[in-house]
C-alpha cells in the first residue's frame, strides 16, 4: 500500500513570501504532498519554514525539498512547538500562529474562535465592559491607555450612532505584529471588534490599513465577507490609507477616514466623545482588539494574572535590526531587555557587540547595554526616559553612528509632519540643520546670520557658537518639540535624539 502523501504546512505570510515560500510550496506540491498555507510561526530567520507532522525544516529553498521528504535534510530543526524560541513564549494573541489557515472558518472555530464573542453576547454590554476593565488591558498601540476606560466613555456618551475604528496603520520601523495578525488570524481581529461593538453599542466598524500591506488588505476583505453572518448586525469595512506615518495618530486617522487631509486634530474633544463624523468612537490598535477575545473566553482574572506591575497580559515583541534570531516573541510583561536581545534574539547577526537597541519605533529612545536590566513594561521604560510604543526592538552593533541615527529621527519627523503645529514642522528641520553642523568634519563655530545679528533678536546668539552651545540649543529645541507639539510625532522625536546624546555624547562633539 502506498503511504499517504504528507501534509506540509508552509506560511503564506508576507515575509515568508518574500523569502521564497511560494516556490518551496510548489516544489512540495510537485512531489505529491498536500500543502496547507498557514500563518507564520514568527521565527523569521527560519523562513521559508516547512512543518511536517510537527517537525520543522528551514530555511528552505525548492532544491531542499527532496532531502526533506527523504529524511536526510540537514535543515531539520526538530519539533517546532518545542523549539526554544517558541517554548519560552506565552501566546494568547498568536495562539494559532503557524497552526491554522488564515481564511478557514472551520480552523478558526476548532481552535476556540468565536468563544469570546459568544460569551460577550451572553454577558451583555455592562458585564463585558466590566471584564475588559478588570483585565487591566491597556492600549497596545503605544500610549498604554486603559482600554476599559475608553470603551466605558464611548458607551456612556449620548447618541445612537457610534463607531469602532481599528488603527492598523502600522508604520514603525521594526514592527510587524499587526500585519501578522491581519494576514495570519484576521477572524481574531474581527471578533475583537465585534465584542467592542457589543459593549459600547456600535453598529459599524472600520479597519484603517496602510497601503503598503497588500496581503493584509486582501485577507481582511475576504475575512470580512466570510465572517459577516457571525458579526451581524455589526458590519465592518476595510479602508486603505495612503501611507502617511502621521495617520497612525488617531485624530489624523479619523480625518483620513472622513476623506480629509491626514492632519492632527486638537483635543478636546476626545474621539471617544466626538470622533468619526463627530460621533463617539472607539479607536484601538490591532493588538488591543485582538487581545479581547481571550479575555472574554478565559476571564479577566486569568488575564490580570499575567504581566508585571501595571502592565497586564502579554505583549507581542518584535525583534528586528542587526539580530541573529529576528521574529515575533509574545510573552507577559516583565521580561528584561537583555533577555530579549541576548537570550531570545541571540545577539547581533554580525557577531559584533551590541551598541544600542531602539525600542518603540523610529520615535523610541536608544538604550545602551547598561539599560538591559530594564523590565519590559510601560512604567519601567518611562522612568528610563524611554517608551515601549508598539514593542518593536531594532538592534545596532558597535559600528552604528549614533549622531546619524539622531539626525534620521529629525529628518523622519520633517518628512512625515502633517505641518499643523510649528514645533514639529519647523523644529524638526532646525534639528536636522543642527545635527548636520555637529557632524561637520571641520566643525567650525557657526557665526550668527543676518537675522540673528539684528538688535531686536535679543535671544539670538550674537557670537559664534561652538559644539557645546550647539548641543545646548539642540536640547532646548527638543524640549520645545516634546512639550509644544500637538501629537506624538513631534512630541516623541526628541526621545531618540536626547537618548543618543545622553549615552554617546562623544559622537556629537561633546
Amino acid at each position: 500500500m502506498t503511504a499517504a502523501a504528507p501534509i506540509v504546512r508552509i506560511s503564506d505570510d508576507a515575509l515568508a513570501l518574500a523569502c521564497g515560500a511560494d516556490a518551496v510550496a510548489a516544489a512540495f506540491a510537485a512531489q505529491g504532498c498536500t500543502v496547507h498555507r498557514v500563518s507564520s510561526r514568527g521565527m523569521h530567520w527560519l523562513e521559508p519554514l516547512a512543518e511536517i507532522d510537527g517537525q520543522g525544516f528551514g530555511p528552505l529553498g525548492p532544491d531542499d525539498v527532496s532531502a526533506v521528504l527523504a529524511g536526510t535534510s540537514p535543515k531539520a530543526v526538530g519539533p517546532v512547538a518545542a523549539h526554544p524560541f517558541l517554548a519560552r513564549q506565552q501566546r494568547l494573541i498568536f495562539a494559532r500562529a503557524g497552526i491554522t489557515r488564515p481564511l478557514d472558518l472551520d480552523d478558526y472555530a476548532a481552535t476556540g474562535g468565536w468563544a469570546g464573542l459568544e460569551q460577550a453576547r451572553a454577558l451583555g454590554p455592562a458585564a463585558t465592559l466590566a471584564a475588559v476593565t478588570a483585565s487591566g488591558l491597556r492600549g497596545r498601540g503605544g500610549a498604554g491607555f486603559p482600554a476599559g476606560i475608553k470603551w466605558q466613555t464611548v458607551a456612556d456618551a449620548p447618541g445612537a450612532t457610534k463607531y469602532i475604528v481599528c488603527n492598523a496603520d502600522e508604520g514603525d520601523s521594526g514592527t510587524f505584529a499587526d500585519r501578522m495578525v491581519m494576514e495570519g488570524d484576521p477572524f481574531l481581529l474581527l471578533e475583537g471588534m465585534a465584542i467592542a461593538a457589543q459593549a459600547v453599542g456600535a453598529g459599524q466598524g472600520y479597519i484603517y490599513v496602510r497601503s503598503e500591506y497588500p496581503h493584509a488588505i486582501r485577507k481582511l476583505r475576504a475575512a470580512v465577507e466570510l465572517a459577516a453572518p457571525r458579526l451581524a448586525p455589526f458590519a465592518v469595512e476595510v479602508r486603505v490609507g495612503a501611507g502617511a506615518y502621521v495617520c497612525g495618530e488617531e485624530t489624523s486617522l479619523l480625518n483620513s477616514l472622513e476623506g480629509k487631509r491626514g492632519e492632527v486634530r486638537a483635543k478636546p474633544p476626545l474621539p471617544a466623545l466626538a470622533g468619526l463624523f463627530g460621533r463617539p468612537t472607539v479607536v484601538n490598535n490591532v493588538l488591543t482588539l485582538a487581545s479581547v477575545p481571550w479575555i472574554l473566553a478565559h476571564g479577566a482574572e486569568a488575564y490580570q494574572a499575567i504581566g508585571f506591575g501595571r502592565s497586564r497580559g502579554t505583549m507581542p515583541i518584535q525583534l528586528a535590526g542587526n539580530i541573529r534570531h529576528g521574529g515575533l516573541f509574545e510573552v507577559g510583561f516583565g521580561i528584561t531587555l537583555g533577555e530579549l536581545v541576548h537570550d531570545i534574539g541571540g545577539g547581533t547577526a554580525s557577531g559584533r557587540p551590541v551598541k544600542a537597541v531602539q525600542v518603540g519605533g523610529p520615535l523610541g529612545a536608544y538604550h545602551p547595554p547598561a539599560d538591559f536590566h530594564l523590565p519590559f513594561d510601560y512604567e519601567s521604560f518611562a522612568a528610563a526616559d524611554g517608551l515601549i510604543g508598539h514593542a518593536g526592538l531594532v538592534v545596532f552593533d558597535d559600528s552604528a553612528d549614533m549622531r546619524a541615527q539622531a539626525r534620521f529621527a529629525m529628518a523622519f519627523c520633517a518628512a512625515e509632519s502633517c505641518g499643523k503645529c510649528t514645533p514639529c514642522r519647523i523644529g524638526s528641520t532646525r534639528g536636522v540643520e543642527l545635527l548636520d553642523r555637529l557632524g561637520a568634519a571641520d566643525r567650525q563655530p557657526r557665526a550668527p546670520d543676518a537675522v540673528e545679528a539684528l538688535p531686536q533678536m535679543r535671544n539670538a546668539a550674537k557670537a559664534p557658537r561652538g559644539s557645546a552651545a550647539e548641543i545646548a540649543l539642540l536640547e532646548d529645541l527638543c524640549e520645545t518639540m516634546k512639550f509644544g507639539s500637538l501629537c506624538a510625532l513631534g512630541g516623541f522625536t526628541p526621545y531618540p535624539v536626547l537618548s543618543a546624546l545622553k549615552h554617546w555624547p562623544e559622537e556629537f562633539g561633546a
